[in-house]
């Protein structure tokens, strides 16, 4: 099927259907019963992809990007005296780490280099050496790479320490398999926009409900207060500010797809289906992959520059842009890389495409 718009190889912003575009022509009333309906249908899908029933666990949509749901947990469930122990290999855990300070709640950094899984042992040596510490946070997918780490054995470590585990699942959630009772997960963050397909808008939190009742006067903002946010929602399904409307109906219809899909194991398939191709295609052209294979995730990779000296990843980057295929930069510390993304209404034929593109391009770049 054509492409009207250009194709996104990304972590997000996401190539979507046009059913879930055309899910946000219509307009609807934030107090209206079929908006309440709306919004309880998302939180108890959510549930459900999580593995996970009320009341043990509850949802919480909170407005703004993935980072607004990452400063909502941290800053409004930790106590006064709170002190968390941040799992670092990539940008995203550095971010986690970077909110805590804003908000002077004090750190402990378990830090590894970019391309290395996180070790379990490590944390529970860490929680063992530090009675203080109260909460653990980790990046599922930590797309500065790809890497996938292992948050379930990790979840076995902090639980049987008996600390709180934070599970940022930003990209992995709906497309790679984590129950998170059975991993330990108190409060699981992800949003609308990345393997769920939907629209940039909103975020989610999944969270152990006897701990987020917990936390009542704790929080340390008041627009990203989560326990006020889930108290509005189980009062009367509203929230508390302007919700965003046309992204939670462009998200129903997203699970609708997901569903048909089949589910999580489904949308799994189709995205390692679409990384096999897109890597195997990359290293014909000689392009090679930052992370070894057996760490490498299915929702992202990140690519060496080539070592042609006319290559310019930011002519590289434009050529391709002109033929309607958006890659991303890289943001990796300590090489020139690139990322390819491999998720979003993307299938085998838009990898196949997207390898003919960059032949091509390769081609006019290194012309003499």
């Amino acid at each position: 099927m054509p492409h009207a718009d250009k194709r996104l190889f990304t972590p997000g912003p996401l190539t979507t259907s046009n059913a879930v575009k055309a899910a946000m022509q219509q307009d609807l009333g934030s107090r209206d019963d079929a908006f309440i309906d709306l919004v309880r249908h998302i939180r108890q899908s959510l549930l459900d992809l999580g593995g996970v029933t009320a009341p043990a666990y509850t949802a919480i949509i909170m407005q703004g990007s993935g980072t607004f749901g990452i400063e909502s947990v941290i800053s409004s469930i930790t106590p006064p005296a709170g002190k968390w122990l941040m799992l670092i290999n990539g940008a995203y855990g550095r971010r986690m780490a970077q909110i805590a300070a804003v908000h002077h709640i004090p750190t402990t950094n378990l830090t590894y280099p970019e391309n290395q899984t996180l070790a379990p042992a490590d944390v529970a040596a860490a929680l063992a050496a530090d009675p203080s510490i109260t909460h653990v946070g980790v990046v599922h997918c930590e797309t500065t790479t790809g890497i996938f780490n292992p948050v379930a054995a990790i979840g076995e470590v902090v639980f049987q320490q008996g600390r709180q585990y934070v599970v940022d699942a930003m990209s992995s959630f709906g497309a790679a398999p984590l129950h998170l009772e059975e991993s330990h997960v108190d409060y699981l963050i992800s949003s609308a926009n990345k393997c769920i397909e939907g629209v940039p808008g909103f975020s989610f939190v999944l969270a152990r409900q006897a701990a987020l009742q917990a936390t009542a006067g704790w929080a340390r903002t008041l627009s990203l207060d989560l326990l006020a946010q889930w108290q509005g929602l189980e009062a009367n399904g509203q929230f508390r500010f302007t919700p965003p409307t046309h992204a939670l109906l462009a998200f129903r219809q997203a699970l609708a797809e997901l569903a048909e899909e089949g589910g999580v194991a489904g949308r799994a398939t189709r995205y390692r289906r679409n990384h096999q191709l897109l890597v195997a295609g990359m290293r014909q052209l000689g392009f090679r992959e930052y992370l070894a294979p057996a760490d490498q995730g299915y929702i992202i990779t990140s690519f060496h520059y080539p070592t042609h000296p006319r290559f310019s990843f930011a002519e590289f980057y434009q050529r391709l842009n002109g033929r309607g295929f958006v890659i991303y930069p890289g943001k990796v510390s300590d090489a020139d890389c690139f990322r390819i993304g491999h998720i979003g209404r993307l299938f085998a034929n838009d990898m196949q495409e997207l390898l003919s593109a960059i032949r091509a391009v390769l081609e006019e770049m290194y012309e003499v």
